[in-house]
């Protein structure tokens, strides 16, 4: 009886406690001054964060709208205003005219990979195969995830690093992981 009784407490307690810890993993993140609902798609979250306005400009302007609120599910590493700001004068302004549409969309495929990965499954990957995870984009090229210093990073084929400032922000047709770089195919 003493036995059961215990097992009782302590099945009640895990169920306190889960309960008290679950306002926290319900809340959905912050990205940009905007709260990213995991019932949104890709689109739907990112026209409301105001750190990535350009980003949504260069995806309407690429006509990659429809793609990225189908059902995926889609990896997306987002490059914020700033990385994109980085980018040498002109460049984005140049990118965004009409006549520059397929180099653009080649630009912004590179930031995409099929299916849903976590930046903790990226990081046990990369650490499991000695330091490096390589995925294949949808456009065609190869991004790496590396960890160094406990933190995440993604290479570009171009040698480019950029490292990823938020994680893991669930969308209803995959994840966006938050860089700080515009990441460039070859």
């Amino acid at each position: 009886m003493r036995i059961q009784s215990f097992r009782t407490i302590a099945f009640s307690a895990f169920i306190a406690s889960a309960t008290m810890l679950a306002p926290a993993y319900a809340k959905d993140p912050m990205v940009g001054g905007a709260a990213m609902y995991a019932n949104k798609n890709i689109i739907q979250n990112a026209v409301n964060s105001k750190d990535h306005t350009t980003l949504v400009a260069a995806v309407k302007a690429a006509g990659l709208v429809d793609t990225l609120q189908g059902a995926g599910p889609f990896t997306v590493f987002a490059p914020t205003n700033e990385a994109f700001a980085a980018l040498p004068k002109g460049t984005v302004d140049t990118l965004l005219k009409p006549e520059n549409k397929g180099k653009l969309t080649k630009i912004l495929t590179a930031h995409v990979v099929p299916g849903k990965i976590s930046g903790a499954e990226m990081m046990k990957k990369a650490k499991a195969m000695g330091g490096k995870y390589e995925m294949k984009t949808v456009s065609g090229d190869t991004l790496t995830a590396e960890v160094k210093s406990g933190k995440l990073y993604i290479v570009d084929d171009s040698g480019g690093s950029a490292r990823v400032t938020i994680a893991d922000v669930n969308q209803s047709n995959g994840v966006i992981h938050v860089v700080n770089k515009v990441l460039l195919p070859k």
